[in-house]
């Protein structure tokens, strides 16, 4: 049998792709705030696998709504 309401299915993964996204941001901040005044390469290592993961994350969270159906168009404005 199939699930009477397969939106909310797509709901619950946009849920827990947003969850995730949130996640990853705070991990970015929390490393920007125990960030030493002088980064060694170390830190821009951690640093560039921390917005890897928060940009894929990202992605995950877009696509989990595009199937949500709240896809939407551009942000930016034409204007400006």
């Amino acid at each position: 049998m199939t699930d009477p309401s397969p939106a909310a299915d797509d709901r619950e993964i946009l849920r827990q792709a947003a969850a995730a996204h949130t996640a990853a941001a705070r991990d970015v901040e929390a490393f920007l705030r125990r960030l030493p005044q002088v980064p060694d390469p170390s830190d821009v290592t951690e640093y560039a696998n921390l917005l890897t993961r928060e940009e894929r994350a990202r992605a995950d969270r877009e696509a989990a709504a595009d199937a949500a159906g709240l896809t939407i168009g551009s942000l930016e404005s034409g204007h400006g």
